[in-house]
């Protein structure tokens, strides 16, 4: 059976939930006026074809003083302006940033890839920086906490006393709809440019999580693209990480400090994910969607969609970026964002693409043909791993010929040793400047799950490993290893080490100093020419090997 239309032809495409209906303490906090709300222009910048003004907007204020050293959000909002354009829909582009950076207290240049955008879809295109807005400090403890730290010490509260204010999500969620605001009053204060009142969304990692809830919870938005945010069904898609790998990735490793991958059963820790997973917002989303996720995330695997792609209501269209980890800087990841922005615009409809798994592989069916078709392919050989921090860029593309009108066939074969990953890419000439390329889903094979049985919530250790120059190399390592780092005062309680061929690992207890013990280490093994220090962060005490033996 063909797996569905993603553009919503083989789905009920259902209308958006009326407001009011079903609210959570998300919806209510984004909704609660807030008097804090205002922008000013605060440049401009004439540029040949496209202008840009940037706005100083305050979107609210969140929490209070004693919980946050800085209860203010601030934000530049970057807006760039087409000379010619009679659009009612912009695109609003949810960044991040720092509010502490050297310079961000002046208003800042235009922004290139908004004008790209801005020039090639004769649209209004704005950047919204600083989302969330970071550093900030908690409970007076002197850290400046960003990012993922940020947030998983917000979630970590909310564990210990279930208080929903202290969730990120809705502030960030908050920015984007001030933002919105903010540019229907601008827009509506020109003559050379229509009122904007619709929008298209976007964003990536975490600003694509807030891409997602802006589109359930603001009836302006018409289309949405989160990216590098292939999360959705947040606890079976952090399970299946850990049984595929054996341990925690690094690029999640703030979620560990703060105990957050430890308590996975927890309660509250449900209640969270029923707040601000965007798969409990679905029946909400029946916009059109263009979800463009990295097949070599760091973070998430490339077989994560299947936890949420056939849950999707209305108009859904998937891309994988072949060779691309979270940073997403393959350049046409941009391009296929500007050619669905064009579309939503002018109201058309984007080409067609459904697949299914065969017995030897994938089909796929397009409507219309495209105008290029390949599959990407790639193996590890030792591990369920695709990332491109550990395996490169290993992912290769032939042509695939059409099987018969509009169906294309690729195989997915296991690998004699390891797992392969495959899918496949089709690339159309949509009338827009840029080309449109979907994908279908990865389809890993093997389809087993090396550490399906492990348990993934036991007190953390860390775990670093290196390639050596041989095994007798990796061998006089390990033996020196205890005495070299404590004369770099480094005297963990345990210090275990493994040899894997020329490959060494070292494994110790997670202590509040583990940054400093991680430096230290990494500086050790890099100056006795190990290569490629790579961190695993352990459930339990014990070293994870590859499943397969080198």
């Amino acid at each position: 059976m063909w797996k569905r239309w993603v553009n919503g032809l083989a789905v009920a495409v259902l209308t958006t939930a009326a407001a009011g209906a079903n609210q959570t303490v998300i919806d209510e906090y984004v909704n609660a006026p807030d008097d804090s709300y205002s922008w000013q222009v605060a440049a401009t910048h004439p540029g040949e074809h496209v202008d840009t003004v940037v706005i100083d907007l305050v979107s609210q204020h969140w929490l209070t003083q004693e919980q946050v050293d800085r209860t203010e959000w601030r934000h530049w909002l970057v807006v760039a302006i087409p000379k010619e354009t009679s659009f009612d829909a912009a695109l609003l582009f949810i960044g991040g940033g720092s509010n502490a950076a050297p310079g961000e207290a002046e208003p800042p240049g235009p922004n290139e890839r908004m004008i790209q955008i801005a020039a090639a879809t004769g649209t209004v295109a704005a950047e919204l920086r600083m989302v969330p807005n970071q550093p900030l400090t908690f409970h007076g403890d002197g850290q400046p906490r960003w990012e993922d730290d940020l947030i998983g010490y917000a979630w970590a509260h909310y564990l210990e006393t279930g208080d929903s204010a202290w969730l990120p999500r809705g502030p960030m969620v908050k920015s984007a709809v001030r933002a919105m605001d903010a540019l229907e009053e601008f827009s509506a204060g020109r003559e050379d440019i229509a009122n904007v009142s619709r929008f298209v969304v976007a964003g990536g990692s975490k600003r694509g999580w807030t891409t997602w809830l802006t589109g359930a919870m603001d009836s302006r938005v018409i289309a949405i693209a989160p990216i590098v945010i292939d999360v959705l069904s947040v606890d079976a898609s952090m399970r299946h990480h850990f049984a595929v790998y054996g341990f925690w990735a690094p690029a999640i490793g703030n979620y560990v400090a703060h105990g957050i991958m430890q308590r996975m059963d927890h309660p509250r820790l449900a209640e969270i994910y029923r707040l601000v997973d965007p798969h409990a917002y679905l029946h909400r989303l029946t916009i059109p969607k263009l979800v463009l996720n990295a097949a070599g995330d760091q973070f998430f695997l490339p077989d994560s969609s299947q936890f949420y792609w056939n849950d999707l209501r209305g108009e859904s269209y998937l891309r994988y970026v072949a060779n691309a980890d979270h940073s997403m800087d393959d350049g046409s990841a941009l391009a296929t964002l500007t050619a669905f922005h064009w579309m939503m615009v002018r109201g058309k409809r984007p080409p067609q693409l459904a697949w299914t798994r065969t017995d030897h592989g994938l089909a796929a069916l397009t409507n219309p043909r495209p105008q290029a078709a390949r599959v990407w392919h790639a193996t590890n050989p030792r591990a369920r791993d695709f990332r491109v921090e550990t395996l490169g860029r290993k992912y290769v593309a032939s042509p695939v010929a059409e099987s018969r009108m509009n169906v294309y066939r690729a195989p997915t074969r296991a690998p004699e040793k390891g797992w392969s990953a495959t899918f496949m890419e089709f690339e159309w000439n949509v009338g827009a400047p840029t080309p449109f390329k979907l994908t279908t889903e990865v389809v890993v094979v093997p389809d087993q799950l090396p550490f399906a049985d492990k348990p993934p919530s036991l007190p953390p250790s860390a775990t670093v490993t290196c390639n050596a120059d041989s095994p007798e190399a990796a061998k006089q390592l390990a033996e020196d290893l205890p005495d070299a780092l404590a004369k770099a005062g480094f005297t963990p309680l345990r210090l275990d080490t493994k040899l894997d061929g020329r490959d060494l690992y070292l494994n110790w207890p997670v202590t509040a100093r583990v940054g400093e013990e991680l430096q230290a280490v990494r500086a050790h093994l890099t100056h006795q020419q190990c290569d490629a220090p790579a961190l695993q962060l352990e459930s339990g005490p014990a070293i994870t090997l590859p499943p397969v033996p080198r």
